[in-house]
C-alpha cells in the first residue's frame, strides 16, 4: 500500500513473526501503523461460546487495522499471525506527519480505506443470506478485490474450507457441498484442493 522506502524514511522498522504470534490483542490501543511486507495475518474476535470468527486474512502490501489510527478506539479484533510474516511497523504519531507530508497519499489511503469498506458493507450483506452460496462468493469477492488480477479463475483462495466456514458463520460440510455446486456452475475451479476463483 505504501511504499517501503517511504516508511522507513520516517522511521519504519521490519518486525519479524512466528505463526501464532499477537501482534496486537481485542481491547488494546492502536499504537503503530503495521504494513505486511511477507506471510499472511488474520483479524478474528472469538464470540461468547468461544467459536472463532475470522474477520480477514490479510497478504503482504495490505495494512494492519490502520483505520484505528484515525480515531480514538480500541482495537475491536485480534491480529494474529497466521504464517511466518515480516511486517514494517511505524509508530502513529509519524505516520500521522508523513500523511501530512505527504497529500497524494493521504488521498491514497482514504481511497483505499474506502474500498474496504464498500467490500465490509457487501459482504455483511452477503453474510446476513439465509444461502450459502451467497456469503461464500461475498468472501471470495471481497478477498479478490485486493488482487490485481480481477478474471475469472485468476485468484488463488489463500483460506481452507475451516477457515471459509469461521468467516461466513457455516458448517464445513456445508461450505464443501457449496464450493463444489459453485465449481459445477462454473463460477470457480477446484485445482489440487485449491480454490480459483
Amino acid at each position: 500500500m505504501i511504499a517501503e522506502e517511504l516508511l522507513l524514511s520516517y522511521g519504519a522498522e521490519f518486525e519479524n513473526f512466528k505463526r501464532g504470534d499477537i501482534i496486537f490483542s481485542e481491547g488494546d490501543s492502536p499504537k503503530c501503523y503495521y504494513q505486511i511486507v511477507k506471510g499472511r495475518i488474520k483479524l478474528n474476535h472469538y464470540n461468547e461460546a468461544g467459536k472463532e470468527l475470522i474477520l480477514a486474512i490479510l497478504q503482504p502490501g495490505l495494512s494492519v487495522c490502520e483505520l484505528l489510527l484515525f480515531i480514538d478506539k480500541k482495537y475491536p479484533v485480534n491480529a494474529v499471525v497466521f504464517e511466518e510474516s515480516t511486517v514494517l511497523k511505524l509508530p502513529k504519531a509519524k505516520f500521522i506527519k508523513m500523511l501530512d507530508d505527504h497529500p497524494k497519499l493521504s488521498r491514497d489511503v482514504n481511497k483505499f480505506l474506502s474500498e474496504r469498506l464498500y467490500y465490509k458493507f457487501v459482504m455483511l450483506e452477503n453474510n446476513a443470506s439465509l444461502q450459502a452460496d451467497v456469503r461464500i462468493k461475498g468472501v471470495l469477492d471481497y478477498h479478490k478485490s485486493f488482487s490485481p488480477d480481477r478474471s475469472m479463475y485468476s485468484y488463488q483462495v489463500p483460506l481452507t474450507r475451516q477457515q471459509l466456514a469461521s468467516i461466513t458463520g457455516l458448517r464445513v460440510e456445508t461450505v464443501i457441498r457449496t464450493i463444489k455446486n459453485l465449481e459445477k456452475q462454473e463460477l470457480l475451479k477446484i485445482i489440487d484442493r485449491n480454490i480459483y476463483y
